[in-house]
């Protein structure tokens, strides 16, 4: 349950944005920060949420997460103006990176059994899967019956039942041995994150070349590199930076970063182009993206099967192969489209969105060890949010560099982008035939070998 408000905030959103534009007066940028700012607090804090319920119990930083996500979507509901939601939104967040890691953590710790692990994270992965897929529908009905508002007050009784069934039901476990706080790394990751997305959304109306937009990329880069070097010296890690000593491992959250980065912006540019270009209301909009979320729904559960019986590369492949085609159909978009085509693409791009999820992060959790299962799922958790809040920018800089202005031009401005989640697609391919090899797998398992062997806390 917690999986699916966080996992349907990340999308309901979306369909919700021409409302709010014109509600609250947002341009384009400002719609960027509303999504944005929700993924990038996600991805600067998912390491932390992970190796705090490591530390301090899982179930009780699972509760807390729910108690301020549901608190932070009070505020956005309430919220009089742009700023305000960003800032509500960014809170939100905060109680959102305490429930995606953990709740991997728990999966991993519960089931120890590789067979019925897998299975598990099928389900995970199917209640994410529907979640994505469910966003834009709930989210068009919400605003056209009721309001935008109400997108974030229908997480409160979804939350605060999920708060109680928690307590019922989920066991409390923690590592053998608390892991350090890593102020340094946490720190890194925020201005690392933090100043790349902002320059990337501000760039264009800033422009590239202004001292502003150079220095935030320059700040960005040296924030990334010290990361990683800070991070190799530590005992304890906010990173674990060894992990990556894994093929498969990186190549997983490689692959979270492509995927959920055409999805994201897959999202974004499709509901102004159906409300901007179209002239859809929110609840048609909504409603046309439907197929995309039927084939996300049926394939997620289904793909948790397949990487059980035939592991992770037939599936992945397979993902990446449909997110291109679905992608591909659209580049050539007009304001008057044949809705035969929207649909195909989105059953398209749905089916691969369903593949993607288990494959990803069934690799990313497996080979880890259980003291360290927060830390593993809160990487591949946050490779997700990195992927999501990138692609965003990134498609809106170039969506906005064709056409700053709303309405029927904005299929056409919007070729560029949906060429760029094209471009997102072939790279998932190549990464995921890559890292999925025989001699790739021999580096994960000796990776976690090593990992069993070495005294939690010792340097690598």
């Amino acid at each position: 349950m917690s999986l699916l408000i966080v996992g349907i905030d990340t999308t309901i959103v979306n369909v919700a944005l021409p409302s709010i534009q014109r509600s609250l007066h947002a341009p384009l940028s400002g719609l960027q920060w509303i999504v944005d700012a929700y993924t990038l607090v996600l991805a600067s804090f998912l390491m932390l949420g992970g190796s705090t319920a490591d530390r301090l119990g899982r179930r009780r930083v699972f509760q807390t997460g729910l108690v301020i996500f549901v608190l932070g979507s009070a505020i956005c509901a309430a919220a009089p103006s742009l700023g305000v939601l960003v800032s509500a939104r960014a809170f939100q967040a905060l109680g959102g990176a305490m429930l995606n890691p953990v709740a991997l953590s728990i999966v991993r710790n519960v089931f120890e059994d590789p067979r019925e692990r897998a299975r598990a994270v099928g389900i995970w992965g199917a209640a994410f899967g529907i979640s994505l897929g469910l966003g834009p529908v709930v989210g068009g009905i919400l605003v056209t019956t009721a309001g935008w508002r109400y997108v974030f007050l229908v997480n409160l009784p979804v939350g605060l039942l999920a708060i109680l069934l928690t307590a019922i039901f989920v066991p409390e476990s923690r590592a053998h041995r608390a892991r350090r706080i890593d102020p340094v790394g946490q720190a890194l990751v925020i201005v690392g994150l933090a100043t790349l997305t902002y320059a990337i959304i501000e760039g264009q109306p800033d422009g590239w070349g202004s001292p502003t937009i150079i220095a935030l990329f320059l700040v960005a880069a040296a924030a990334f590199v010290a990361l990683v070097r800070y991070e190799l010296r530590r005992p304890e890690p906010l990173v674990e930076i060894r992990f990556f000593h894994s093929i498969p491992f990186s190549g997983a959250a490689l692959s979270a970063i492509f995927a959920f980065a055409a999805y994201g912006a897959f999202l974004f540019v499709n509901t102004l182009y159906l409300q901007e270009a179209r002239g859809f209301s929110a609840l048609r909009a909504g409603l046309y993206t439907l197929p995309l979320a039927v084939s996300t729904i049926i394939f997620a559960p289904l793909t948790g099967r397949l990487v059980a019986s035939m592991g992770t590369r037939r599936p992945l492949i397979i993902a990446s192969i449909a997110l291109a085609c679905g992608a591909l159909l659209m580049t050539g978009l007009s304001a008057h489209t044949h809705i035969w085509l929207l649909m195909v693409a989105y059953v398209i791009f749905g089916s691969g969105l369903g593949l993607v999820n288990p494959p990803i992060t069934n690799t990313a959790i497996s080979g880890m060890p259980s003291a360290q299962a927060g830390v593993a799922g809160a990487i591949a958790s946050s490779s997700r949010q990195v992927g999501s809040t990138v692609g965003i920018a990134v498609v809106g800089a170039i969506v906005g560099g064709e056409s700053t202005s709303f309405g029927p031009r904005f299929a056409e401005a919007s070729h560029p982008g949906w060429w760029m989640m094209f471009g997102l697609a072939i790279a998932l391919l190549i990464v995921g035939a890559l890292t999925t090899t025989p001699r790739a797998l021999a580096t994960a398992r000796a990776t976690a070998a090593r990992l069993e062997l070495e005294p939690e806390g010792a340097v690598g």
